[in-house]
């Protein structure tokens, strides 16, 4: 039995759909803190396995008789006593396999956000340590981040932002939940660390290049100072942790840390990925 973590966060709802476009369904459980958010699985009569990170009491009935787990990382600024608790639990259970999804970044070492992704590799190196099989995969940026970090102006007014010319490979949600859900139902996997990333990396020029094919306007990037971006963010009162996270993954991206192409998601996939265009015309659709 597969248990899926995280399942009503936006990554595990794709693993989710992929599972049950595989025919899966039986296969698999879910594991949830709500009972009313995961009543959408409840009632197409997939298994609800009731659990809290928070609450490592409430893990092993939740990690009974599973022998894969589908680990995906949470948000908390606490993540890494949080996902330490987690590992302990699972291995406590008798899981087999866990699957983890990490981050794929060049040097966690000297990243502009480090004290909160560290946790990741923390993480890896607990669920190394904790004699269970293992597989790590690495997701790069989702290309929803695009619009996010763009501003909801970008179409009209263009990228203005301090990412220089650094590149990402972008990859879509739901083709990252796609390669998880193929890496679940299959085998062989045991050991391996996949960047789940695009094929191709692209920068912010790219991007506004892009956008002028979509819009069949002039889209522009202007490559701004840091101080610029967190002003106006400060004007619009976005919480200073939001600040130090936006200004610090764009730092990251502008030093080259996230341009880590790789064709694992590719061979997960069985497919190319989305291009830069098709992953443009989706996310500001």
């Amino acid at each position: 039995m597969i248990l899926i973590g995280g399942s009503t966060g936006q990554l595990g709802k794709e693993v989710v759909a992929q599972l049950l476009r595989r025919k899966a369904k039986g296969q698999f459980a879910v594991l949830a803190r709500d009972p009313e958010k995961a009543k959408i699985y409840a009632d197409q009569g997939i298994e609800v396995r009731l659990g809290d990170f928070d609450a490592p009491d409430s893990l092993g009935p939740a990690f009974a008789g599973i022998s894969r787990f589908l680990f995906i990382s949470t948000m908390s600024q606490d993540r890494g006593a949080q996902q330490s608790r987690v590992v302990e639990a699972a291995r406590a259970a008798g899981i087999r396999h866990i699957v983890y999804t990490g981050l794929a970044i060049r040097d966690i070492a000297t990243s502009a956000v480090r004290d909160l992704m560290a946790s990741h590799f923390e993480t890896e190196g607990r669920i190394c340590a904790s004699g269970m099989q293992w597989t790590f995969l690495r997701n790069g940026m989702y290309a929803e981040a695009i619009a996010q970090i763009a501003g909801p102006k970008a179409l009209t007014d263009g990228i203005s932002l301090p990412g220089g010319a650094g590149r990402v490979p972008y990859a879509l949600r739901a083709e990252m939940g796609e390669a998880a859900a193929n890496l679940l139902l299959g085998e062989g996997h045991e050991g391996k660390t996949c960047n789940i990333t695009g094929s191709d990396a692209w920068s912010y020029a790219d991007i506004a290049a892009g956008l002028s094919r979509l819009t069949g306007r002039a889209v522009g990037y202007q490559d701004i100072p840091e101080e610029a971006l967190a002003a106006g963010m400060r004007a619009a009162g976005i919480p200073d942790f939001v600040i130090w996270l936006t200004l610090g993954t764009i730092r990251d991206i502008r030093d080259g840390q996230y341009d880590i192409a790789s064709r694992d998601l590719e061979i997960l996939l069985g497919r190319a990925p989305k291009s830069l265009d098709q992953m443009l015309a989706s996310v500001f659709a």
